[in-house]
């Protein structure tokens, strides 16, 4: 019997990675999530280009989308090209949308794109959390507290 996978684990290919995000924000839940993507989009992820640094998720008429992403034009292809920065529908199960929608409107949470990558069977997804911003003073205390792990981690090997 083959091992269970969780959803929103990404065993394929990584395109782009968010980073800072893990910095500036507190990850309370992950959702994968399908895009909506035109032809020319799919071939230039498959380069391994893109980036969704300074991109971020907002609702609009009860669906989510993703605002300023960038997914760099085609180079071969012709005058059909998409724009490198347009809006992508997320696709998610309606349970899942409302449930983002409630925790935006509610709690005043935000939705932060964390990775792009391919699935295992080449379907390109993007892993998005729902996440409560930082204050300085939290990012600081984050910070002393993963140096402190990894001091007492090596800490622990020398010992043995």
């Amino acid at each position: 019997m083959a091992p269970s996978k969780k959803k929103g684990d990404s065993n394929g290919k990584l395109i782009a990675d968010n980073r800072k995000a893990r910095h500036n924000f507190e990850f309370l839940d992950t959702f994968e999530a399908g895009l909506q993507l035109t032809g020319t989009e799919v071939k230039s992820l498959r380069n391994g280009k893109a980036n969704i640094a300074e991109s971020y998720a907002t609702e609009e008429g009860g669906e989510i989308w993703l605002i300023n992403s960038y997914i760099p034009e085609y180079l071969q292809a012709n005058r059909n090209n998409h724009n490198p920065r347009r809006r992508r529908k997320l696709l998610l199960h309606r349970k899942e949308v409302s449930r983002l929608i409630g925790a935006i409107q509610r709690e005043g949470l935000t939705i932060v794109p964390n990775r792009l990558y391919f699935n295992d069977r080449g379907i390109a997804k993007l892993q998005i959390a729902l996440a409560r911003g930082r204050k300085a003073h939290d990012k600081r205390e984050v910070a002393k507290k993963r140096d402190w792990d990894r001091e007492k981690a090596r800490l622990m090997r020398e010992k043995g």
